[in-house]
């Protein structure tokens, strides 16, 4: 059976495209660096131009994640805060990626507004002003680089130079990726011609599915399931993305797969994350980025969610290690109760414990004001807590 992986975008889907590639997103600068008003295509153009400049051969320019879901399907119940943008790139050596690096770096000093002093700005100030973070990977199977560029608890901007990667998505519905050339080049051209920001209606735009089956990949997005092929090959933060899409009320496609689904990547999740540390500052990462705004009512509902999966799915561990790592869930969740006021009459709630060992950041100590359920009562480590609304 011969698998439909390309589409050619709608009209509708161009116009959604159009909108994403041409809003002004700010890049905010730390200390007293000014905000880049910019848009995705005009970073793409100058991104773009100087790599060519530098010899890295640019084969495609892609949208990729949430944000290509997004314009296949509105309203799919998707994060979108993310704009994942991929540049298809030749790396054959482990130093092209200081030139990535340079290349990023001096493109956002051309996106300075006017009446900047350029000339003394270094790539190295440049990163420590509008670089959130930088990652690169050179092994046998990837070969790739991010640079994510800052941005205040809004749209995260992400620029990513892909010469081999094996794993391109998670799951279905996150699957997508929209490959810009045809778009952009249309910006490009009616504006050398004709000085206007604007596209060809007729341009033909494609959208390829790394799922490998189009049609289905996009029946799971419009009725929210959730499926993946070789689970085994998901990275650590897997378990995070799953549990999101069930706070978003996506659902298992096959109930007798997903507790396999579960297993695994709860098993790479404690692979890539031994350490209860790294699992609590990934998890409030994951907090910080995608539940924002109108969204923060929802972490305590995640926390819980996590906290179920891996209670119910987690066979890789020791007794007392998978303890712990429930537990600091359990005190997140409690934390983001208080933070939330979650109950008005919370004054007459009082919550003791003696925190573990491993909990050694400032936010923990002997004495805990939280803001639950009356039946909250918390007891010395081994954290044990007994709750109505089932926190347990």
């Amino acid at each position: 059976m011969c698998l439909k992986r390309f589409h050619h975008l709608t009209l509708e889907q161009l116009q959604a495209l159009d909108k994403v590639l041409t809003e002004v997103i700010p890049i905010h600068g730390r200390g007293n660096f000014p905000t880049l008003q910019v848009s995705a295509k005009d970073i793409i153009r100058v991104v773009k131009d100087r790599l060519v400049e530098r010899n890295i051969q640019v084969k495609d320019i892609r949208l990729n994640g949430a944000t290509a879901s997004h314009v296949l399907v509105r309203d799919n119940g998707l994060d979108v805060r993310d704009l994942d943008i991929i540049f298809g790139v030749d790396l054959p050596r482990q130093e092209d990626f200081q030139v990535i690096k340079e290349v990023v770096l001096s493109s956002l000093r051309d996106l300075l507004p006017c009446g900047v002093n350029r000339r003394k700005l270094t790539c190295l100030t440049m990163k420590e002003a509008y670089v959130q973070k930088m990652v690169k990977v050179f092994n046998e199977h990837d070969r790739w680089s991010l640079i994510s560029l800052s941005n205040n608890r809004a749209k995260t901007v992400g620029l990513r130079f892909v010469s081999a990667l094996r794993r391109q998505f998670e799951f279905s519905v996150d699957s997508f990726q929209i490959i810009l050339d045809r778009m952009l080049e249309s910006y490009w051209e009616n504006d050398r011609r004709q000085g206007r920001n604007s596209w060809e209606s007729s341009v033909v735009v494609e959208a390829e599915c790394m799922y490998g089956d189009f049609t289905q990949a996009m029946e799971h997005l419009r009725q929210r399931l959730i499926a993946t092929h070789h689970p085994e090959e998901i990275r650590g933060g897997g378990l995070l993305k799953y549990s999101d899409l069930l706070v978003r009320n996506f659902r298992p496609a096959s109930e007798t797969e997903i507790k396999s689904l579960e297993r695994y990547m709860c098993s790479r999740f404690f692979i890539d994350f031994p350490d209860v540390k790294e699992q609590q500052r990934k998890i409030e990462a994951h907090l910080h980025c995608h539940f924002t705004g109108s969204e923060e009512s929802s972490k305590y509902d995640y926390l819980m969610t996590l906290r179920r999966v891996i209670d119910e799915s987690t066979v890789c561990l020791m007794g007392h290690e998978r303890r712990q790592t429930l537990n600091m869930i359990t005190v997140l969740a409690l934390r983001v109760l208080g933070e939330q006021n979650a109950i008005p009459n919370a004054a007459n709630v009082t919550c003791f414990y003696q925190p573990a060992p491993y909990m050694s950041e400032p936010i923990y100590g002997s004495y805990f004001i939280a803001q639950a359920q009356p039946s909250l009562v918390y007891h010395p480590y081994p954290v044990h807590v007994h709750m109505q609304s089932g926190l347990v």
